[in-house]
């Protein structure tokens, strides 16, 4: 077993090197793109444009997202997954040829294992959400100009997909067979949902107790196999060690920091869809120019709050304003921006008046 996989990371490696030297032209590109797919930009741009344009996919894409990250996190720790930056100057596959030289990028050096890939997991749950919620609102049916729509979109998709996975082997962060695993169980993450209509209606008790769960499952994983002396966080000296730089470690990418950086958006949607402000429903001058203001509003807002770096000196600091930054999140998209865009629009129809 060990020997095959050895033969499958060789072979990785190989094309992780065939891309940097013939594609080297795409790499402001593919560092974009891995920034891009990262689930930040669920959180950030792409929940505030959806929730307000149709809520329903807008929940959703959070559920996916954050059902997905914590799938993403138990199977990094039951695979074991290496990573090209670190197995290539560790393996004893090239004890008898020179290994190969990799480079390494600012988004190279992430400190979790390496299967699946979390980038193209993320990026494909998330992408079949937004792809089959067009499709709902075109109304498919079987005639030529439906076919093409659905052509585009999926092909749109896999175009998506296809870059990403490209973005994440070229940087070395993973091995191919990472990246294709990362896209088909994001899918399958997202099919599911496609099934769950209940998540529409949970209440926020059921959030909290849902955010809980998935916070002391993960914590009570982690002390289970630290009681056998399997360590989970075996990568993060493997990462100290060999990334090139160490300014390109970040603590957001431990495993732990993403963790709570998306439970704290579930918990804020769960609190944000029970508040006075989410329900109250003031006078609204169109339904396009409410929503249309909602949308720039929140995009604006979150920017700025996304622009605010937290303090990394103390590790637990860190965790805990990273959770609170991150219920704000769905605070300001479902229930502040709307209710004070509602007021500043209703006083502006009694001076008209």
């Amino acid at each position: 077993m060990e020997v095959g996989m050895d033969a499958l990371h060789a072979m990785g490696i190989y094309i992780v090197k065939y891309l940097q030297e013939n594609l080297m032209n795409f790499q402001d590109w593919f560092i974009f793109v891995s920034h891009a797919a990262d689930l930040r930009s669920t959180f950030y741009i792409f929940f505030p444009i959806w929730f307000h344009l149709c809520e329903s996919v807008g929940i959703k894409l959070i559920w996916v997202s954050v059902v997905g990250d914590w799938l993403n996190l138990v199977l990094k720790w039951i695979l074991f997954g290496q990573r090209p930056y670190w197995w290539v100057h560790e393996t004893s596959y090239y004890a008898n040829v020179s290994a190969p030289e990799i480079k390494q990028f600012p988004v190279t050096c992430e400190t979790g294992p390496g299967s699946p890939s979390g980038h193209a997991m993320g990026s494909s749950s998330v992408y079949y959400v937004m792809v089959c919620a067009v499709l709902t609102l075109l109304h498919n049916n079987t005639s030529f100009k439906s076919r093409c729509q659905r052509w585009a979109l999926w092909t749109f998709f896999w175009g998506v997909q296809i870059n990403v996975c490209l973005s994440r082997v070229f940087v070395a962060a993973h091995f191919p067979h990472q990246v294709v695993a990362g896209v088909i169980s994001g899918m399958g993450v997202a099919e599911m949902f496609n099934h769950i209509p209940a998540i529409y209606s949970v209440s926020m008790k059921k959030y909290i107790y849902t955010t809980i769960f998935f916070f002391s499952s993960a914590v009570g994983f982690y002390l289970l196999l630290k009681e056998f002396d399997v360590d989970l966080l075996w990568t993060l000296d493997k990462a100290k060690q060999w990334c090139a730089r160490p300014e390109w470690i970040h603590i957001d990418s431990t495993p732990f920091a993403s963790l709570i950086r998306n439970l704290g958006v579930f918990a804020g949607l769960g609190l944000a869809l029970d508040t006075q402000m989410y329900k109250y429903k003031g006078k609204q001058p169109t339904e396009f120019i409410f929503h249309l203001s909602c949308i720039i509003a929140s995009l604006l807002i979150l920017h700025v709050l996304d622009s605010f770096e937290l303090p990394t000196k103390v590790e637990m600091v860190f965790y805990v304003l990273s959770f609170c930054k991150s219920i704000a999140v769905p605070l300001i998209a479902v229930a502040i921006v709307p209710y004070c865009l509602s007021h500043v629009l209703r006083g502006q129809d009694k001076k008209v008046l």
